[in-house]
């Protein structure tokens, strides 16, 4: 296709009522989904689509703030503001009132991560290729030219991250092969924090005749007793060769880990989600000091490259939950990927975008950056809003063919 001009910008404030407790954790117990939506118009028949995430309240915020922050894209062509997409990344999380807001954190932040994300799916449409396939094909200097190192660059710099890129590229023909085989799924919605005893038990036997092999339980109950009860349960259902995880969703304070924690791992959990505030890394260390070799997983909730910095910092993290709708969008997340990649700490993303686009996002990170294929959270209640949902088959994702990051609705 010829050249692809970003001539407007429209928003829309999306929003999805979830029934039954489906959604529910010990914080967020009745969730409203929803997604603030950048769409980039274009002077073809193409528009770029980009999602983040938020809970409902406060969706309309977000939404402003993608009017004021998108407007210095009109008038660019989408090959070359992707050229020096960290550039344009850059100046825009400077932008200098709105920068006050945050910085790189909040509202403003979530707002760049919509725009961004438009920005990443009307260049995979103007190629008329997938996502996945968009950045794979990628050189590692494009790959770089893509992000904004600042304030990383004590423990990443460019020169790092085309070094990883490059030794990567030397064994990606080994790793190819996830295109064919697809990518391993697992479980979310057997467990949320609302549903009783009896539903966990129904719902996670189905998991495993659907063909997963890992599944997550909700946890951080004001009763302890419910969530070592609860967890033992799953365990007792499933048996010992199904990965179980166990997800705080940041209730815990220190003293409730060091009395919960300990009675709970009995049942061998694969690793603790959110124990605690996302935003305290040593609380997360001396958890994860104390309590090795359990394994502590993070991310939903961190918002930039700079926190997510100073958890690889303090080896704080064993699993790393970047998403690319909480962060400043897919750059950001690419960078901080890369970050992770030289702790060697594997990163399996949040999905708060139901796995839309981050089911191209592990391939890439499997494929050329080097990290091991793991799994990829999957929650299943918002596909029939999406106009070509993630298809899962035997507990595994099946490889998007459809140009873009699949994040249109119907």
């Amino acid at each position: 296709m010829g050249a692809v001009t970003i001539r407007g910008i429209e928003v829309e404030d999306k929003r999805f009522a979830l029934e039954d407790g489906a959604g529910s954790d010990a914080v967020h117990t009745v969730p409203q989904y929803a997604y603030a939506v950048c769409k980039l118009k274009t002077d073809t028949d193409l528009e770029g689509t980009g999602l983040t995430f938020t809970l409902g309240y406060g969706n309309d915020l977000v939404c402003k703030a993608i009017g004021y922050l998108s407007d210095v894209l009109v008038g660019q062509d989408i090959e070359e503001l992707m050229s020096h997409f960290g550039e344009t990344f850059a100046s825009i999380t400077d932008s200098p009132c709105y920068r006050w807001l945050g910085p790189h954190k909040g509202v403003v932040h979530l707002a760049l991560a919509s725009i961004t994300n438009a920005c990443f799916d009307l260049w995979a449409k103007s190629r008329d290729v997938p996502l996945w396939k968009l950045l794979v094909d990628l050189t590692p200097e494009q790959v770089v030219a893509l992000c904004d190192f600042r304030y990383v660059e004590d423990v990443l710099t460019r020169d790092e991250a085309l070094a990883i890129l490059r030794e990567a590229q030397l064994t990606k023909a080994d790793r190819m092969g996830i295109l064919d085989t697809g990518y391993t799924g697992y479980d979310t919605s057997v467990g949320w924090f609302n549903y009783p005893d009896e539903k966990v038990v129904a719902n996670a036997k189905q998991a495993v005749e659907n063909g997963f092999t890992a599944m997550k339980l909700k946890i951080g109950s004001r009763d302890h007793e419910r969530d070592i009860r609860r967890a033992l349960l799953i365990r007792e259902t499933v048996g010992d060769d199904v990965t179980i995880m166990l997800d705080v969703n940041q209730q815990w304070t220190m003293s409730d880990a060091i009395e919960v924690i300990p009675q709970i791992r009995k049942m061998n959990p694969y690793w603790i989600e959110e124990p605690t505030d996302p935003d305290d890394v040593l609380a997360h260390q001396t958890i994860a000091r104390a309590f090795s070799p359990l394994k502590i997983a993070l991310g939903e909730h961190v918002p930039n490259k700079v926190m997510f910095k100073n958890y690889l910092q303090a080896k704080a993290m064993s699993f790393n939950q970047v998403d690319a709708l909480r962060v400043g969008g897919i750059s950001e997340w690419i960078l901080v990927s890369l970050m992770s990649r030289k702790f060697d700490v594997p990163v399996i993303p949040h999905v708060g975008d139901m796995g839309q686009i981050h089911q191209h996002l592990v391939l890439f990170n499997h494929i050329s950056v080097g990290h091991p294929a793991l799994f990829l959270e999957y929650i299943p209640h918002l596909a029939k809003y999406f106009k070509d949902p993630v298809i899962i088959r035997d507990g595994t994702y099946v490889v998007p063919q459809t140009p873009g990051s699949t994040s249109d609705f119907i």
